[in-house]
């Protein structure tokens, strides 16, 4: 297989060479005048944090982005689509609360907030992509009708993926809230009894009648329920929740057919970002950020998904892990640290599967950009 170029910038700067000036330069190596045309509306697909979060990618680092954008011709945006947990960006009011607060304001980053997946992330488009587990995917409406996207993720560990790179930021950060569930699980939300104090707000809320209420508490009829998961939204008391898949694999495999579903319409009008800095073992959808695991590495481009992130995986692999970090195993260079914080997660499950689906190749080559 045809190994994809992956660019690569370290952290090192100087008065003559600012790590704005390495990005700018980063981003015209990797081909951004190829993927961004006159009028294009660009969706620049990144992570804004939740509230209390601190390892997401700084603001100033998007504006150069949104500059680079604008150079070409493009009309860029900043976008997110929902969370399926009631967190701080379980909604567009909210959630764009949270980013202004998190730094993303316009006047910092030059452009506009959209979610992607409306007010209460109900805004999607159904795509056919017919693939083994995922027949039907439902992703955010405003990425989905963008004509360009640039994915910016922050490269860290995650609980059931292993890591959060590109293919997570592109296959499940551009689902809608019902893309979520999807993913997530194929079970409709359950609710916790010891919390439900049948107030009903739910059972008002479904538009599909599928939540009643009985002996003074909700149930959910799987019959009915679509999976738009607002009731976990609505409810108060937090005593719906997803049903979440425990299954790695499983979940791995529907996010990057996921990525295919986004990427199908983005064909030659796609590229991809990640920040290896604050490596965190966790993803920024926590209310905080642990101590990152491996040193600030530097950051990468690429337009292979798949490349891109076999990449990160390797160079975040390559490093000693840093002391008073969460890792007691793996630590030195070569050693996994992913597998270290999950043991029972087998992270290359994505890759391989992107890979036999077509999305990219693992094998790469690193350009460096040093000047």
């Amino acid at each position: 297989m045809t190994a994809s170029k992956v660019y690569f910038m370290d952290m090192r700067a100087s008065y003559q060479n600012s790590l704005m000036s390495k990005l700018s330069k980063v981003m015209d190596a990797g081909g951004i005048s190829e993927v961004i045309s006159e009028r294009d509306l660009v969706a620049i697909k990144l992570h804004f944090g939740e509230k209390g979060n601190t390892a997401f990618i700084r603001p100033i680092f998007l504006a150069q982005v949104v500059d680079k954008v604008k150079a070409h011709g493009g009309s860029p945006f900043l976008t997110d689509a929902n969370t399926l947990y009631a967190g701080t960006r379980g909604n567009s009011v909210s959630h764009l609360v949270t980013a202004v607060e998190n730094g993303f304001a316009y006047s910092v980053v030059k452009a506009p907030l959209i979610i992607a997946d409306g007010l209460r992330g109900a805004a999607f488009e159904a795509v056919d992509v017919n693939l083994d587990l995922v027949k039907v995917a439902y992703i955010g409406k405003e990425i989905h009708d963008a004509d360009a996207i640039i994915g910016v993720a922050h490269f860290k560990g995650h609980e059931v993926t292993g890591f959060g790179g590109t293919i997570k930021n592109i296959g499940m950060g551009c689902a809608s809230r019902k893309g979520k569930m999807d993913q997530h699980s194929g079970l409709s939300p359950k609710v916790r009894g010891k919390k439900c104090i049948g107030c009903g707000l739910c059972s008002e809320h479904c538009a599909h009648k599928a939540i009643s209420l009985k002996d003074e508490k909700a149930v959910i009829d799987p019959a009915l329920c679509v999976g738009c998961a607002e009731c976990i939204l609505i409810c108060p008391q937090g005593a719906i929740d997803a049903q979440w898949d425990s299954d790695s694999p499983r979940l791995q495999k529907k996010m990057v057919e996921y990525t295919a579903a986004v990427l199908n319409k983005k064909k030659g009008k796609a590229l991809f970002i990640n920040f290896i800095t604050s490596v965190s073992p966790a993803c920024d959808c926590y209310g905080h950020s642990d101590a990152p695991i491996v040193r600030d590495i530097g950051i990468v481009l690429s337009k292979d998904p798949v490349a891109i992130d076999q990449a990160s995986a390797d160079l975040v692999n390559g490093q000693h892990a840093l002391e008073g970090s969460c890792l007691t195993t793996g630590k030195g260079p070569g050693e996994d640290k992913f597998k270290a914080v999950y043991p029972r997660i087998d992270w290359s499950v994505q890759l391989d599967y992107a890979q036999e689906l077509g999305l990219g190749s693992r094998t790469y080559d690193i350009v460096s950009i040093t000047k």
